[in-house]
Formats: C-alpha cells, sequence, structure tokens
C-alpha cells in the first residue's frame, strides 16, 4: 500500500469565517459514530469477501462456507454481524435462508471503493 504525501501548514491563522461555517455543517456526533460504525464492519477481510460475494449473487451459508472454504459456524458469526449493521438482508425459501446486500448503497459503497483502489493499483 503506498503512503499518501500529505502536506503539513506552517501557519499559526485560523480561518474563523471557514471554522464557522463548517462547524455549522458537521453532521451531528451519533451519526458520526453510526458512519465509524459502518466502515469498521467493512474492516474485516472476512466481511468484505462475504459483500463481494453477495454483490454477485444471493447465497446461502452453505454456498458462502464452500466459496470461503471457512466453516458453517463461522459465516454465520460474520453474517450476523454485517445483518447487525443493516449490510445485508435475509430471506427463508423453505429450509434455506439466503443472504443479499442490504440495499443499493451498499453495493454502491462497495463498488466505489473497488473503483478507488484499482484506479490506485493502475497508477503505480
Amino acid at each position: 500500500m503506498t503512503k499518501c504525501k500529505c502536506i503539513s501548514c506552517d501557519c499559526n491563522t485560523i480561518h474563523e469565517e471557514n471554522v464557522k461555517y463548517v462547524k455549522g455543517e458537521m453532521l451531528q456526533e451519533d451519526i458520526l459514530l453510526d458512519i465509524a460504525d459502518f466502515y469498521k464492519a467493512l474492516s474485516d477481510s472476512t466481511r468484505i469477501k462475504i459483500i463481494n460475494a453477495l454483490d454477485k449473487s444471493e447465497l446461502c451459508v452453505c454456498d458462502i462456507s464452500a466459496l470461503l472454504n471457512m466453516t458453517k459456524s463461522a459465516v454465520s458469526h460474520q453474517l450476523q454481524n454485517l445483518k447487525d449493521m443493516c449490510l445485508i438482508k435475509s430471506r427463508r425459501e423453505g429450509k434455506e435462508v439466503l443472504y443479499s446486500l442490504a440495499d443499493n448503497h451498499v453495493r454502491e459503497v462497495f463498488e466505489i471503493c473497488i473503483e478507488h483502489v484499482m484506479e490506485r493499483k493502475n497508477a503505480k
């Protein structure tokens, strides 16, 4: 992974109008915490693999378990985490429970992440 080349500011001036404007536009703390939790849910490679799989097709625990070469118990645990964060949903079909992405927002965030990563990889 390449490091970002950040530029630090050497000035000691506070641009009060900018600070006042942005402060008024900032999201509420509880919303910011929910956003942080959303990204925490995506910070695990197994959960990302599950989201990647569910981005392609609706799957049951057995399918995901076979796909990722993991136990059904381990997959179920990660599915519950993703479901608790409202990133996936489930539906029962007979004895099977099928999982899919919760909505297009989850799909779009995931696909934008892919696009960002691929652009960075291709820029090297």
